[in-house]
């Protein structure tokens, strides 16, 4: 979960402030030799893109690429726990990540990226959806940096020549065949009762004092296979198994439990998905679990992206105020992660606006990202909305999001996830 920083002289892509591919070639120097089979990458391109650009225009194919590249970023800072970097040539998008784990996981992972990839973007003429296909590979220490991507290059031009399947392991790999998509959705139904589901806590930090002021609740399945699957494969898996209602309530019990003896005034934040807000009792249901576990509902904040407030609107609306009444605050998550719907920030009850980690990541190094961040704060503060900075991972991030009015952070500047025993220890020195 931890992405890499790229130095302040290295070039970015104006259009998705995403860096060159020298970047990514730079980091596997660096990994490769003394990593084994620790380097894992993904190489993304999207099938008939030119054809978007013909159709639409190119300020519509330009806006396709800003949102893969926020939904591949924001998808491997839920999914990976190692270091990674994400980095755009035209219209293929590169990501490497120093992490140990099976040939099998990362096939998982990149069939859950490309279903992230593929969710239709909203577009003022209607929907635009996009065909992602991915080549594989797991770093060899012996290999150079020239022949991995050479290889992971002729994958991508193979699979996106055919019109079925989206994924490919490069030359002389084979796919391997893993739990078929029933056997994992089976797993999860069993996961629960297996006490596989851990709940992990993410700290976040008041400015500018930078005294601990809460944590982030996250889920991860610890597959007896597979290893550790973060929360978006988590719950793409439960929606396809009807497990989701289940699986939240056993993770905000668990967040609940886990935090029920923090000191005051430490908050607890916990996400919401699109399939809770689907639900009508969903409000009532939650308020029963907060209830039942004597966490102060005023210390709770739920945290919701705009994914999960675009199916319906008004009755996601009307759940959220019936939450706040119970003293319960609310916050729109990832803001500034691909297309922005300024209408929510009037229509429903927010307390906080958390920033994306892509708002904060160049302020250092650009005026123009500061300016952005600078623009969103100041109209937060309009609204009376606190702001949360996510993906702080140098003290000159802290800095500036201090200076600019933001109140809280997290990142991995401070703390990475921790268990609730770790927490604890954390929230009493």
């Amino acid at each position: 979960m931890s992405e890499v920083r790229v130095d302040g002289d290295a070039p970015r892509d104006v259009l998705t402030g995403l860096p060159g591919f020298e970047a990514v070639r730079a980091r596997l120097a660096e990994w490769l030799p003394s990593s084994g089979v620790h380097v894992h990458a993904a190489l993304l391109g999207l099938r008939r893109f030119d054809a978007i650009n013909m159709t639409y225009g190119v300020p519509v194919g330009d806006a396709a690429l800003a949102e893969v590249a926020a939904r591949i970023s924001h998808f491997a800072s839920e999914e990976l726990d190692g270091p990674f970097i994400v980095a755009r040539s035209g219209g293929s998008f590169l990501l490497v990540a120093n992490e140990a784990c099976s040939r099998e996981r990362w096939q998982l992972f990149a069939e859950q990226l490309a279903d992230a990839v593929a969710r239709p973007v909203p577009l003022p003429v209607g929907m635009l959806r996009l065909s992602p296909r991915i080549s594989l590979l797991r770093g060899i220490s012996q290999e150079s940096v020239d022949s991995t991507l050479d290889r992971l290059g002729q994958s991508l031009a193979s699979v996106k020549r055919q019109p079925g399947g989206r994924i490919a392991w490069v030359d002389g790999e084979q796919m391997r065949p893993g739990p078929t998509t029933a056997q994992l959705e089976e797993d999860l139904r069993g996961a629960i009762h297996r006490d596989e589901i851990e709940v992990l806590y993410q700290p976040q930090f008041s400015l500018p004092d930078d005294k601990l002021a809460g944590a982030e609740a996250l889920a991860r399945w610890n597959h007896p296979m597979l290893g550790r699957i973060g929360a978006s494969a988590l719950f793409s898996i439960a929606e396809r198994a009807d497990h989701i209602a289940p699986l939240s309530r056993h993770i905000a019990r668990t967040a609940l439990e886990g935090a029920r003896g923090w000191p005051e005034p430490l908050r607890l934040s916990l996400n919401v998905t699109p399939a809770d807000l689907a639900v009508a009792q969903f409000g009532q249901g939650l308020i029963g679990i907060v209830a039942e576990s004597g966490f102060p509902p005023e210390r709770l904040t739920l945290e919701l992206t705009e994914q999960a407030l675009l199916a319906d609107i008004q009755l996601a609306g009307r759940t959220l105020r019936d939450i706040a009444a119970q003293g319960i605050r609310v916050g729109l998550d990832d803001f500034g992660a691909g297309f922005c719907n300024f209408r929510y920030l009037k229509m429903l009850p927010l307390h906080y606006l958390k920033l994306d980690r892509s708002m904060v990541s160049g302020i250092v190094e650009d005026a123009r990202d500061l300016a952005v961040l600078r623009a969103i704060v100041a109209m937060a503060k309009a609204l009376d909305l606190r702001v949360i900075a996510e993906g702080v991972e140098s003290e000159g991030q802290r800095l500036l999001v201090a200076a600019e009015g933001c109140e809280l952070y997290q990142g991995f500047l401070r703390a990475q996830p921790m268990s609730a025993e770790d927490f604890r220890v954390l929230a009493t020195r």
